[in-house]
């Protein structure tokens, strides 16, 4: 055994250099090609102008260095860990295995320090090291599981694709005519959301948890869904232009970089999970239903929620006026937060993610022979489980948490593109700024409460569209550089606007330019206001309910030259 246990134990003192050199040389190209692939798929997002996918990966390298330092830490730190003891009488409760088996292996390795005191180690060292590969294992199966959730999901709505496309025809427009009226419960969508068995409580939560497997989103749904959220939100001449699909996509993009972190909320759980894994616990009968049950859960509450606004819908009056028009609210969901269902997703695939990586650890680690698969029934519950969980959250549930979650009071920033999104949000930080220090100086300040008129999101995308035609412009114009210069994290605050003052001596920009230059700046890129066309307030109900003034956006065109802000009187 001396033997044996000095050719397996050698130092770096003992090991041939070319040898150490292999295996420094295996380690560092596998890091290589896994950060190059990387690379690659991020540069592939940028191209495909993919920014919430690229903050997904973002994301997943992070947690893939957490795990390294993880994994070092408790390299490191496992000689000190494992001379940590405690009583023997401790050390014997809450084992996976029963104690025959316990005995068995612990003649196996020798206990030497903790032994001098009667003791037990806390942790062995192989126990460390096993742990700190399922750690491992428990994240990449938790990425992976994302990953495949969000393709399947995506598939899925692809099919919606041609509904979205229908709402463009003509033959849409002349059967969803505005001028048509007709009884609400005669709608496909009255016929399907209000029955008798809708008035009912506990036939209304029945029926919608048997609904989210047999065409959990219907054609009608859809669109319906989708007349209410532009009716609520944007101009109704946005209804033709607007792609709600592609608008649902880029939402459910922004979500996947929360869905794909582990918070520490998680790695809480998990060790709660760990903790359940105890001989006697019988955790296989009742640990892998967790996710089963939230998920079902969850889809019967999304369900609920088309229901219930139909119902509102019949509420406001028996006749509608062309489609049905739902009104989205945050009082539909579990606490007012339509947020709360993203996070219930999250914990059911990290939950599920767990059951698989415990699974596959243990089954290549130790058998399935093993304490931890003692019956067959483990096993035939925890891959069952699993799969089925991966099917209904992927084809059910993401689905229609894209589409439902769309109906709370707030729309999302993904309705925005790239560019109308960075000046959205710039133009608001600047906002804040300049309220902020409008608070803190005299009452006869004369500092504005809100932007100037040249930070407005309106100007600086038209600005945008007509730099163009501008090339012999100064390239130090404050409205140039304000748009263009992506890398600047502020504005400008000190940009003249052409509400206040129009003279040259107050405009250190005018007066370096000459007459021709400050009539060819004040034609393109100080472009006034538009006339903003009359539209009605998100909040309007047909049947004359009371509604507060509601700040909407047009969208037109792929173009941000139609980009426009209205507020809209309440009627």
């Amino acid at each position: 055994m001396a033997d044996s246990k000095t050719t397996y134990d050698r130092s770096l003192e003992e090991t041939p250099t070319w040898a150490v050199a292999v295996v420094c040389f295996g380690i560092v190209l596998v890091s290589i090609i896994i950060e190059h692939v990387l690379e690659l798929i991020g540069e592939w997002f940028h191209k495909k102008h993919k920014k919430a996918l690229y903050e997904a990966l973002m994301v997943v390298k992070t947690e893939l260095m957490l795990l390294g330092f993880i994994s070092l830490l408790l390299t490191f730190t496992q000689d000190y860990i494992i001379q940590l003891c405690i009583p023997k009488k401790v050390g014997n409760t809450w084992h996976p295995c029963p104690r025959d088996k316990e005995i068995e292996s612990k003649n196996n390795y020798a206990e030497k320090y903790c032994g001098k005191k009667g003791k037990v180690p806390l942790v062995s060292k192989t126990a460390i090291h096993q742990l700190h590969i399922f750690i491992f294992v428990l994240a990449v199966c938790h990425v992976l599981y994302c990953i495949f959730t969000m393709a399947l999901g995506r598939a899925k709505m692809r099919e919606w694709n041609n509904w979205e496309k229908e709402t463009k025809s003509a033959e849409y427009q002349f059967t969803h005519d505005p001028d048509r009226f007709r009884y609400a419960r005669d709608t496909t969508f009255g016929r399907r959301h209000m029955s008798i068995w809708s008035r009912s409580t506990i036939l209304l939560w029945i029926t919608c948890f048997f609904r989210q497997f047999v065409r959990s989103v219907p054609k009608v749904d859809y669109l319906t869904l989708r007349h209410g959220f532009i009716m609520a939100h944007l101009a109704p001449q946005s209804a033709v232009q607007f792609d709600f699909q592609k608008y649902m996509k880029r939402s459910l993009e922004e979500d996947f970089k929360v869905v794909v972190g582990i918070s520490p909320v998680l790695w809480f759980f998990s060790l709660l999970f760990l903790m359940a894994s105890t001989n006697g616990w019988r955790s296989y009968l009742w640990l892998p239903f967790i996710p089963l049950i939230i998920v079902l859960a969850v889809g019967t509450k999304l369900q609920m929620i088309i229901t219930k606004m139909g119902l509102h819908v019949q509420d406001r009056g028996d006749v509608v006026q062309g489609v049905p028009t739902v009104k989205p609210a945050d009082d539909l969901f579990w606490f007012r937060s339509p947020r709360l269902i993203l996070y219930l997703i999250h914990f059911v695939l990290f939950q599920n993610a767990f059951q698989v990586a415990f699974f596959i650890y243990t089954t290549y680690e130790f058998g399935l022979s093993s304490c931890y698969h003692q019956k067959p029934a483990d096993v035939a519950i925890r891959i069952s489980m699993g799969i089925f969980v991966q099917i209904l959250c992927s084809y059910v549930t993401l689905p229609l948490y894209a589409l439902v979650t769309q109906m709370g009071s707030n729309m999302k920033t993904a309705i925005f593109n790239p560019t109308v999104a960075v000046a959205l949000k710039k133009w608001h930080h600047q906002a804040k700024k300049q309220i902020k220090e409008s608070r803190k100086g005299t009452p006869t300040s004369s500092m504005p409460s809100t932007p100037h008129y040249g930070m407005s999101p309106v100007h600086l995308l038209h600005n945008k569209n007509h730099r163009s035609s501008e090339a012999n412009s100064p390239q130090m114009s404050p409205m140039h550089r304000n748009y263009m210069g992506a890398a600047n994290d502020h504005w400008d605050s000190e940009s003249p606007s052409p509400m206040h003052d129009n003279s040259s001596h107050n405009d250190p920009f005018r007066a370096r330019l000459g007459p021709n230059e400050e009539r060819r700046v004040s034609s393109s890129e100080l472009i006034p206001m538009p006339n903003l066309p009359p539209v009605r307030s998100g909040n309007e109900r047909s049947g004359g309910d009371q509604s507060t003034d509601q700040h909407e956006i047009t969208i037109g065109s792929a173009s941000t030259k139609h980009f426009s802000f209205g507020k809209r009187p309440s009627v």
